[in-house]
């Protein structure tokens, strides 16, 4: 009779172990439906942008008809003259930045005239406001909130884990993956709270639907106990801040490509040439993208900074040394030293525009590759967390 309180525990478990990764799944699949229907919405957001041009140029013809038979200028005419003149709006440094001048981000975005009409370069401020000229976009509302309902679906199979683990449910690779996809997901919501930050959903949804499914393909892991070394108070404190580090870092990165395209497409745009993504209008200048991802990247660095610091003190105690040049230490203070050179070059340097974007990539890069192949490749004192 005394065992059977503790079958009952082991079984319900199990039972939560189960259910946990059903609901995973579940998620998963939200995710993926919330990424088609956010490029759904890129799409016709795209067409309806085009169709607004069309209107204002289709006015403007009316209005170029002069009283007595006013000459007609040709739309290309109009549009390559008026695009050309676009340069003057591209003198004015951005915010925190000291205007380096290598590229068209070093500039407000710019504005497209069409003879009498004048057509933004963006419908979005760079206060990440959307202006009266900018589609509805009911679709990616309808995407937002798939995205809320896999996120508490998440949540709940994350809930789910630890109490059938008995523990913080960050002690493996799936774990760590589930979870910090759960983050990046969570920080993306509450930040559309303050900011209109619909542009980045294609990239974040795209981003947590490739970590659920590495997760779930690559390292599905049973519900297992901790390994000795992890075993400790400060694996609740050390690995929560480094996924939520990491999590502003894959929304940073997420910028970063985002600032490169509109970088190339505004400086198509001043010299000249067609507006090849329509669809671009719908994101900030980038400069915008750039001050705000130099933002978020400065706070998340004071984060991998705490995470660096709490890792040698709990090496200490776990291993008797508080450095000890392990694959993973080293990575860690690399990931440091990359983001590190990104602040300082951008604070005092002048390495603002693809410069900066560049290298915000790049240490993203090293965060991917510090959570993946030095896990599971290079034997170390962390090689624990790959399995």
């Amino acid at each position: 009779m005394g065992i059977s309180p503790m079958i009952g525990s082991t079984e319900i478990d199990l039972a939560l172990g189960t259910n946990s990764e059903l609901a995973m799944l579940l998620a998963a699949m939200a995710y993926a439906v919330a990424l088609v229907v956010f490029t759904l919405d890129l799409v016709r957001s795209s067409r309806t942008v085009q169709e607004l041009e069309q209107s204002l140029l289709a006015q403007e013809d009316k209005e170029l008809v002069g009283v007595g038979g006013a000459v007609r200028v040709s739309k290309g005419a109009r549009s390559a003259t008026a695009r050309g003149g676009a340069a003057a709006q591209s003198g004015t440094a951005g915010t925190g930045g000291t205007g380096a001048g290598d590229d068209a981000s070093s500039g407000t975005a710019p504005r497209v005239r069409h003879g009498n009409a004048e057509v933004d370069g963006q419908l979005v401020d760079d206060s990440m406001d959307y202006t009266r000229g900018a589609p509805r976009r009911g679709l990616a509302r309808v995407a937002i909130s798939l995205m809320a309902l896999a996120a508490v679906i998440h949540l709940a199979a994350v809930i789910m884990r630890s109490i059938a683990a008995g523990r913080v449910p960050w002690g493996n690779m799936y774990e760590f993956l589930t979870t910090g996809a759960l983050i990046v997901a969570v920080v993306f919501l509450v930040a559309l709270i303050f900011k209109d930050i619909r542009f980045m959903g294609v990239f974040v949804s795209a981003l947590v639907v490739v970590m659920m499914c590495a997760a779930t393909m690559g390292f599905p892991t049973p519900v297992q106990p901790l390994q000795p070394a992890l075993q400790s108070p400060w694996l609740i404190i050390h690995v929560s801040i480094a996924v939520l580090s990491s999590a502003l870092f894959t929304l940073t990165f997420a910028m970063a490509v985002l600032q490169l395209i509109q970088s190339y497409r505004q400086k198509a745009l001043i010299q000249g040439k067609p507006d090849r993504l329509p669809l671009m209008r719908l994101v900030p200048s980038a400069t915008s993208l750039e001050n705000v991802a130099y933002r978020i990247n400065a706070l998340a660095f004071v984060g991998w900074s705490i995470t660096l610091i709490l890792g040698a003190v709990w090496a200490e105690a776990a291993w008797g040394r508080y450095w000890g040049w392990d694959v993973k230490e080293v990575w860690t203070f690399i990931i440091w030293v990359i983001y590190a050179g990104y602040l300082h070059a951008r604070a005092t340097r002048g390495w603002t525009g693809n410069r900066s974007a560049w290298l915000s990539i790049v240490g993203y890069a090293c965060v991917v590759f510090n959570f993946t192949a030095v896990n599971i490749i290079f034997p170390g004192l962390h090689s624990y967390a790959g399995t």
